[in-house]
Protein backbone atom coordinates (compact mmCIF):
# COMPACT_ATOMS: atom_id res chain seq x y z
CA UNK A 1 0.00 0.00 0.00
CA UNK A 2 0.86 4.06 -0.83
CA UNK A 3 0.49 6.37 0.36
CA UNK A 4 0.02 10.58 -1.11
CA UNK A 5 -1.29 13.70 -0.07
CA UNK A 6 -1.41 17.34 -1.08
CA UNK A 7 0.30 19.94 1.40
CA UNK A 8 -0.93 23.46 0.55
CA UNK A 9 2.43 25.74 1.16
CA UNK A 10 3.21 28.34 -1.27
CA UNK A 11 7.28 27.22 0.19
CA UNK A 12 7.02 23.55 -1.69
CA UNK A 13 10.40 23.50 -3.02
CA UNK A 14 11.96 25.36 -0.16
CA UNK A 15 10.58 22.73 2.19
CA UNK A 16 11.42 19.51 -0.27
CA UNK A 17 14.68 20.89 -0.44
CA UNK A 18 15.55 21.24 3.21
CA UNK A 19 14.23 17.84 3.74
CA UNK A 20 16.22 15.97 0.97
CA UNK A 21 19.76 17.69 2.90
CA UNK A 22 18.20 17.06 6.15
CA UNK A 23 17.82 13.29 5.38
CA UNK A 24 20.73 12.88 2.76
CA UNK A 25 22.99 11.70 6.01
CA UNK A 26 21.25 8.83 6.83
CA UNK A 27 19.87 7.84 3.20
CA UNK A 28 20.62 7.49 -0.48
CA UNK A 29 18.58 10.70 -2.24
CA UNK A 30 18.07 12.25 -5.61
CA UNK A 31 16.64 15.24 -7.42
CA UNK A 32 16.13 16.06 -10.68
CA UNK A 33 14.27 19.65 -12.00
CA UNK A 34 10.53 18.21 -10.80
CA UNK A 35 11.30 16.18 -7.86
CA UNK A 36 13.11 15.01 -4.91
CA UNK A 37 13.48 11.36 -3.61
CA UNK A 38 14.96 10.28 -0.39
CA UNK A 39 15.23 6.07 -0.67
CA UNK A 40 14.75 4.98 3.16
CA UNK A 41 14.98 1.34 3.94
CA UNK A 42 11.67 0.86 4.26
CA UNK A 43 10.23 3.18 1.38
CA UNK A 44 10.80 5.73 -1.05
CA UNK A 45 9.39 9.12 -0.74
CA UNK A 46 8.39 11.40 -3.60
CA UNK A 47 8.68 15.44 -2.73
CA UNK A 48 7.29 17.28 -5.71
CA UNK A 49 7.12 20.60 -5.24
CA UNK A 50 4.16 22.72 -6.76
CA UNK A 51 3.18 26.70 -7.25
CA UNK A 52 1.07 26.60 -3.99
CA UNK A 53 1.55 22.83 -2.70
CA UNK A 54 3.78 19.74 -2.16
CA UNK A 55 2.53 16.73 -3.31
CA UNK A 56 4.51 13.92 -1.35
CA UNK A 57 4.09 10.31 -2.50
CA UNK A 58 5.05 7.25 0.17
CA UNK A 59 6.09 3.68 -1.88
CA UNK A 60 6.41 1.56 0.70
CA UNK A 61 8.76 -1.51 -0.15
CA UNK A 62 7.17 -4.51 1.80
CA UNK A 63 3.70 -4.66 3.92
CA UNK A 64 5.33 -4.97 7.11
CA UNK A 65 5.96 -1.10 6.91
CA UNK A 66 4.01 1.10 9.67
CA UNK A 67 2.61 3.61 6.88
CA UNK A 68 0.55 5.31 9.68
CA UNK A 69 3.89 6.14 11.36
CA UNK A 70 5.68 7.12 8.29
CA UNK A 71 2.72 9.59 7.03
CA UNK A 72 3.47 11.43 10.53
CA UNK A 73 7.28 11.17 10.56
CA UNK A 74 7.27 12.88 7.45
CA UNK A 75 4.92 15.56 8.14
CA UNK A 76 6.71 16.00 11.48
CA UNK A 77 9.83 16.53 9.06
CA UNK A 78 8.22 18.94 6.74
CA UNK A 79 6.47 21.06 9.53
CA UNK A 80 9.91 21.46 10.82
CA UNK A 81 11.79 22.16 7.84
CA UNK A 82 9.34 24.84 6.87
CA UNK A 83 9.10 25.74 10.12
CA UNK A 84 4.97 26.23 10.61
CA UNK A 85 2.26 24.08 11.16
CA UNK A 86 1.39 21.67 7.55
CA UNK A 87 -1.32 19.60 7.83
CA UNK A 88 -1.95 16.35 5.23
CA UNK A 89 -4.84 13.87 4.99
CA UNK A 90 -3.61 10.95 2.95
CA UNK A 91 -5.07 9.22 0.87
CA UNK A 92 -3.90 5.35 0.53
CA UNK A 93 -3.96 3.46 -3.08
Amino acid sequence: MNSSAHIQTTQASRIAKRLLNHWKHKFDVAESATQYQIMMPSATILLIPQTHELVVEIQVKNTETDLSYLEQVVLDHLSRMGQTELSAIWQRY
